[in-house]
């Protein structure tokens, strides 16, 4: 069972991580931005946050679960070190994206809070996992890691969510106000929990 959630969890990092090109390769009217007003859709600033986002929160999402592996982790430091870089980086761009689109969320005020929200824990602790591994603090480094990609996933919440609660409260909209919490708040929690197992 465990060997099946963990290529379930490989799976929709990948998935969602590539998810991005979509909207290079088909009109991009559709999905999320189906629902923004067409003036904002033009504002060159916006798209330039925005596609800063996606694409990478994109590469942040696709190489992150690599590093959870302890075997290959053990096996491949350099890489290790490498990738963490790459998604230090990437996190860097997209979370600081991610505070300016979050002001324009579908939804309003409760959806911006969300999102913003959302963005502040992503970067607050990657930069956290960074000082700790500078100082060679390995467990925190490891902990603020696990609570950095547990952000990173409500990429992928976000869209398991969203079409469950969408006929349930009557729209995209309000649904999309749900998930702008739901997608990421109980993510920090199961975080949490394997933080507080590994303790045992």
């Amino acid at each position: 069972m465990k060997k099946i959630l963990w290529y379930l969890f490989c799976f929709f990092c990948i998935v969602i991580g590539l998810y991005p090109i979509t909207y290079f390769l088909i009109d991009r009217e559709f999905g999320l931005l189906a629902f923004k007003d067409p003036e904002l859709l033009q504002k060159v600033g916006w798209n330039i946050f925005f596609y800063g986002h996606i694409i990478f929160g994109g590469v942040a999402l696709l190489i992150g679960w690599t590093q959870f592996s302890t075997k290959w982790r053990t096996q491949h430091i350099n890489r290790h070190r490498t990738i963490g870089k790459i998604y230090l980086g990437s996190v860097a761009i997209s979370g600081v994206s991610g505070l300016y689109i979050a002001l324009y969320a579908t939804g309003g005020f409760v959806s911006s809070l969300g999102f913003l929200c959302l963005d502040i824990i992503w970067l607050v602790t990657t930069i956290l996992a960074y000082t700790s591994i500078r100082k060679k603090q390995i467990l925190q480094h490891e902990n603020y890691m696990i609570l950095s990609y547990a952000a990173c996933f409500a990429a992928v919440t976000l869209r398991i969510w969203l079409p469950i609660l969408t006929p349930l409260a009557g729209g995209f909209v309000p649904a999309y106000r749900i998930v702008a919490w739901l997608s990421w708040a109980p993510n920090i929690l199961v975080a949490l929990l394997i933080i507080r197992i590994k303790k045992i």
